[in-house]
């Protein structure tokens, strides 16, 4: 048998995420703008270098199998 002790009652855990989603410290709208911008920046870049490899495996696999 399960210990009901063990359990937070759910209006505790409730009380708890609300408390957790007071101390999120939104980044300022500047912030925001760079880190997107990097993000996309570094997405395109390593979709670059994985078609570059890609391109370069299969011409490879293809000269050696003739």
């Amino acid at each position: 048998m399960a210990n009901t002790t063990d359990k937070a009652p759910k209006k505790s855990w409730f009380k708890n995420l609300k408390a957790e989603f007071k101390k999120i410290v939104w980044p300022d709208k500047d912030t925001l703008t760079k880190q997107s911008i990097a993000v996309i920046a570094v997405t395109i870049v390593l979709g670059a270098i994985i078609y570059v490899l890609d391109y370069a495996i299969e011409r490879g696999i293809g000269i050696l199998l003739g």
